[in-house]
């Protein structure tokens, strides 16, 4: 009988226990901090019309990241959370994916939906709840979807995109459409059930999904270092379960690229499940309702501040003559009228008519759907004013 050798265990006489601790993945780097780039490292194929894509949707998320900020500050929308820092992240992997491949992000991958080409327009009309927003405003702020540009609508949930990558993937696999799905989380997600039940059945079935694990350094105030996980990050756990893995840095476009590409390669071409984990920092808040100075130092911020994804890619840009500082500052204030523009218009637009809550929820509103629907009716009109928007609008009003 022939001897399956892959599975074959080795025997030994005396205990021997391996320490996990002491296992330590390597870093991809590419593009070094200043913009330069390592002796001897291979730059991924990207002309200067792909890079200067990537840099413009780097710095638009830049923007709309600090802008709407501001604005929940300001009590124009309710909540807001930001990728500043890891724009890196989502663009350079979204740049690496064809536009067939299923996006499941987390709630930090607005530079993959813009990448992709979610207009500013789409993205305001999401955050004001209005009558344009594809989700017919039953979603918190920063909770996107777009089934044209396959992007999934994130949950609020953590970690529920991470099986469901998997089972999606397992249908792509089915298929065999050429197509795989990347799934984006944090690496708090990750101490999630659903990161473990995913991994291994993703592994066991073989199926084409990228796991991409942002490495932000926090879990909202818990750090990563000490207070998440005793072992050497999250990239070892791919490995446990059986399945390439890499680590890059996270703030360099390049090397996620490059990653990115051949971690799709692997999961097209070979049925191979891939874990990517980037390494960068979450610059912001965990959200518009954190206070990152109670558990994180100034002189920390600033140590990564000079890691800067944006500032790194536009220094190589600008050495290689694909940009100059005054092409960056130009499409920068551009950018920020255009963020400016589409703000003040979303906030104007009403929000959907209140007998859009239970369209789409079944083919056709059930009896106690529309009762429920009667009885919210008649509540707004017995507390108009708590209601103004709406009250002018549930009996024959514009809709």
């Amino acid at each position: 009988m022939a001897t399956d050798k892959k599975h074959q265990l080795e025997i030994v006489t005396e205990p021997q226990f391996l320490d996990g601790s002491a296992l330590q993945i390597p870093m991809l780097q590419i593009l070094k901090e200043d913009g330069t780039v390592h002796k001897g490292a291979k730059l991924p194929d990207i002309d200067k019309e792909l890079a200067l894509k990537m840099f413009d949707t780097m710095q638009f998320i830049r923007i709309l990241d600090e802008r709407m900020i501001a604005a929940q500050r300001q009590g124009r929308i309710s909540f807001y959370l930001s990728s500043l820092g890891e724009e890196a992240a989502s663009i350079g992997s979204a740049a690496a994916l064809d536009d067939g491949d299923m996006i499941m992000g987390q709630y930090r991958e607005q530079g993959a939906l813009a990448y992709r080409g979610f207009t500013v327009e789409q993205f305001m009309d999401q955050l004001f709840s209005n009558e344009r927003d594809l989700g017919k405003g039953r979603q918190m702020p920063v909770h996107y979807g777009c089934a044209a540009l396959n992007f999934m609508t994130i949950a609020s949930p953590l970690a529920t995109q991470i099986p469901q990558a998997t089972g999606y993937a397992y249908g792509q696999k089915m298929d065999k459409d050429g197509k795989c799905t990347i799934c984006y989380f944090g690496e708090g997600a990750a101490s999630e059930g659903d990161f473990h039940a995913a991994l291994n059945m993703a592994s066991v079935y073989k199926v084409p999904v990228i796991f991409f694990c942002r490495n932000n350094g926090y879990a909202i105030s818990t750090p990563s270092q000490g207070e998440q996980y005793g072992g050497d990050g999250i990239a070892p756990r791919g490995v446990a379960y059986g399945m390439k893995t890499i680590r890059v840095d996270g703030n360099d476009i390049f090397a996620v690229y490059q990653a990115t590409q051949l971690a799709r390669k692997l999961a097209v071409e070979d049925n191979e499940p891939v874990l990517i984990e980037g390494m960068s920092y979450r610059m912001a808040g965990h959200s518009t309702s954190d206070d990152p100075t109670g558990y994180r130092t100034r002189d920390e911020e600033a140590s990564w501040r000079a890691k800067d994804p944006l500032s790194r890619f536009q220094a190589y840009l600008i050495k290689k003559k694909w940009l100059t500082e005054k092409d960056a500052e130009e499409n920068f204030a551009e950018k920020k009228a255009a963020v400016l523009a589409a703000l003040k218009e979303a906030e104007k637009i009403p929000a959907p008519h209140i007998d859009e809550l239970i369209k789409d929820v079944y083919d056709t509103p059930t009896p106690q759907l529309r009762a429920q629907l009667e009885q919210l009716k008649a509540h707004i009109r017995k507390y108009p004013e708590a209601y103004p928007k709406t009250a002018s609008r549930i009996d024959g009003g514009d809709k």
